[in-house]
């Protein structure tokens, strides 16, 4: 049997984080089984659901680079399918009709909740003769629940979970208006699919009860059922706006790459050992129902930040520079050339070890791409006095008989300089790197001349020496 999963969110809005982590752990799990891995919008309420949610949905897990097999599902468009099962259901006698009034039904969780007891309908209607019905009223279609006993769940992270039959009641398949519940187009959706397994939250854990009345209803076969625990804040409360963003194209936005989002992610309710760092080929190998946890994982954005510098320093050069670019441009407040594209590729591998995030990255590599005249810094400022100024002007009449431009030649020939007038190393290179990036911070000022270039770099000089 072919393993078959499934990423069904509802598009009312963004892709959020604890859905991003059910659909790649339903992603991982098909592609470590070899399986297959399908996605439906489950688009049935029309007051709430977007064309926009459907698209940040897809994007979302493109962004993510997880991929699904087949064209998505869209569940509104199956209704008439939903509706026929719920007929067979009737004429199986596993399902009635109902004829309680909004008014009745208010009335009797008053009297439940009155009572001390769960408000749950009371099943009035389940062996009524149909020819008391009063005229006028739509019926909704009710499942023919069992009354006693239990329904067990064996489930692949909570184990065995069980629920007395008599604490769920006749729940309804079909509204007054024909329109299918969630509870049966979720059921006959997962079995059209052929999904074998469920994977999503917990707080999911309830409808799967239900949800396996259904399939025993209509002698289906249940899917195996894997729930989740939910991501809670640093606070342990249940994630919420209060704890940050919720949607992964926030953290798109603030400069997380997509790798370290799924390894972060992963790494939320999941574990191989101690192993922190978990490329996706490794997750793929090994991804099972076993290293997932049943305490809630908390999310932590240093630490997210955390391992997407890891994946920075990993990063290739020419890609970091394709995902920067627009940032750099907005630096600039100009357009980018073929020139400051080398120079951002040559100097992003001596930025990459102090940036965190790709928007850390952009800025530290704005040195590369600002026009001159350069605009200062105050700090910057500060340390390009008239003395600074001339000794500059010094330098670069030095630099430009040098016949080799690299970092190390660059390195002997500034130290030379800086004994040559009696000062510390410090004395000059500060100021020249002020001279030459606008600011005081940057990676070795001697690698920033070797990207710059001889004759960048003598320019630069030139602009500030006295």
């Amino acid at each position: 049997m072919t393993t078959t999963t499934r990423f069904a969110p509802s598009p009312t809005g963004f892709l959020h984080i604890g859905g991003a982590r059910t659909a790649l752990f339903n992603w991982l799990y098909a592609r470590h089984t070899g399986g297959r891995f399908l996605l439906r919008i489950e688009d049935t309420d029309r007051k709430r659901s977007t064309p926009e949610a459907t698209q940040a949905i897809l994007e979302g897990l493109e962004w993510l680079e997880i991929d699904w097999d087949d064209e998505p599902v869209y569940q509104f468009s199956r209704m008439d399918r939903h509706a026929a099962v719920a007929q067979e259901l009737l004429a199986a006698g596993h399902a009635y009709h109902c004829y309680c009034s909004p008014e009745e039904l208010a009335e009797m969780r008053d009297a439940a909740r009155q009572d001390g007891r769960t408000a749950l309908y009371d099943g009035r209607w389940r062996d009524r003769d149909p020819g008391e019905a009063p005229e006028g009223v739509a019926p909704v279609v009710r499942l023919k629940a069992p009354q006693t006993g239990e329904t067990v769940l064996d489930d692949k992270v909570q184990g065995a979970v069980t629920v007395a039959n008599d604490q769920l009641d006749d729940m309804v398949l079909l509204r007054a208006d024909g329109t299918p519940t969630y509870m049966l187009s979720v059921v006959v959706d997962d079995h059209d699919m052929d999904i074998t397994h469920v994977i999503r939250g917990d707080d999911h854990l309830t409808n799967a009860f239900r949800q396996t009345q259904i399939y025993k209803a209509l002698d289906w076969t249940p899917p195996e059922f894997a729930h989740i625990p939910l991501i809670h804040g640093q606070d342990g409360a249940k994630m919420s706006k209060r704890h940050g963003a919720l949607g992964v194209d926030a953290y798109s936005d603030a400069g997380i790459l997509p790798e370290a989002m799924r390894n972060y992610l992963l790494r939320l309710g999941w574990s191989h050992g101690d192993d922190e760092i978990i490329s996706t080929s490794q997750a793929t190998e090994w991804f099972d129902f076993g290293g997932i946890g049943k305490s809630p994982a908390r999310f932590d954005m240093a630490k997210l930040e955390s391992v997407n510098s890891h994946y920075l320093k990993e990063a290739d050069d020419e890609r970091l520079y394709e995902l920067i670019a627009s940032d750099l441009a907005t630096h600039k407040n100009a357009p980018l050339t073929k020139e400051d594209q080398t120079r951002v590729v040559a100097g992003v591998e001596g930025l990459k070890p102090r940036a965190k995030t790709l928007l850390e990255l952009a800025t530290a590599a704005a040195i590369y791409v600002r026009p001159r005249p350069l605009s200062f810094d105050p700090k910057a400022e500060g340390l390009l006095d008239e003395e600074a100024r001339h000794r500059l002007g010094e330098i670069a009449e030095r630099l430009s008989k040098l016949g080799e431009w690299q970092v190390d030649i660059l390195e002997k020939s500034i130290k030379a300089y800086a004994e040559d007038v009696g000062v510390k190393l410090g004395k000059v290179a500060q100021p020249l790197r002020a001279a030459l990036t606008g600011t005081t911070v940057s990676p070795g000022i001697f690698d920033v001349m070797a990207v710059f270039g001889k004759e960048e770099t003598i320019a630069r000089l030139g602009d500030v020496a006295a």
